[in-house]
């Protein structure tokens, strides 16, 4: 047979199929993508924001470990005092906190505190220690509680802290 006599009509392919609009299994993939991009930086965020308090954690019981081993109260509280203010410094790098010494140095302890379960204040007898001993050789011979000065440094170190309030701001800028 003839294909002119037969009269058929030739094929004609379908239009090509376009990009667009997608699938909807690539919609899935793409936000399942955007998803685990930023739950994976708010991991590292995370992470990294824990880091600090990681390290404070580490310091703080080797603090206790030494302080175990030699009892010299002096150097416990040299030690504390020191890893408070670099804590300070670390948690409001925003504030003027190296520059406040004496009693406005306890008072912006206080006032950060935002869970002390202890009832011991900074402002207190036991907090004075931390004044003085940075100065003091470690051979001074000091006499306080030394469970209630780690236990105070303690809640302090792992307590959510506060936002300094601004007459506090204000004092430390002067400092």
């Amino acid at each position: 047979m003839n294909e002119q006599t037969l009269n058929l009509r030739d094929i004609h392919l379908p239009e090509p199929i376009s990009w667009w609009p997608l699938a909807p299994g690539w919609w899935i993939l793409f936000v399942s993508l955007v998803v685990i991009i930023t739950a994976l930086y708010i991991a590292k965020k995370i992470y990294q924001s824990r880091q600090l308090s990681r390290e404070i954690t580490s310091e703080l019981d080797d603090i206790k470990k030494e302080f175990a081993a030699t009892q010299n109260k002096s150097q416990l509280a040299k030690a504390l005092s020191i890893l408070l203010r670099r804590a300070c410094i670390t948690y409001y790098p925003e504030n003027n906190i190296a520059g406040l010494t004496g009693e406005n140095w306890l008072e912006y302890l206080d006032a950060t505190f935002a869970s002390n379960k202890t009832q011991i204040k900074f402002q207190d007898p036991i907090g004075h220690i931390l004044l003085d001993a940075p100065y003091l050789p470690d051979e001074t011979a000091l006499n306080y509680d030394d469970q209630a000065l780690i236990q105070l440094c303690e809640s302090w170190l792992g307590s959510a802290h506060k936002k300094m309030p601004k007459y506090l701001s204000s004092q430390a800028q002067k400092s």
